[in-house]
């Protein structure tokens, strides 16, 4: 029994999804934390760009 156990904590074959199932959760939350900002600067961004194609429209 002693050894089973022993050997069950030293596998680590089914730790890197959880591993990746974690960090996706803390990406998550970074992004849930901040994504006001996140989208105030997304949107300053794709007005300036829309902005400046206009612009070089209006010009031809």
């Amino acid at each position: 029994m002693k050894k089973e156990l022993i050997a069950f904590l030293k596998d680590e074959e089914g730790q890197t999804s959880t591993e990746y199932i974690l960090l996706v959760a803390v990406v998550a939350a970074v992004i849930f934390k901040f994504r006001k900002s996140l989208e105030d600067n997304l949107t300053g961004l794709i007005d300036g760009v829309f902005g400046k194609s206009q612009d070089i429209l209006k010009d031809l």
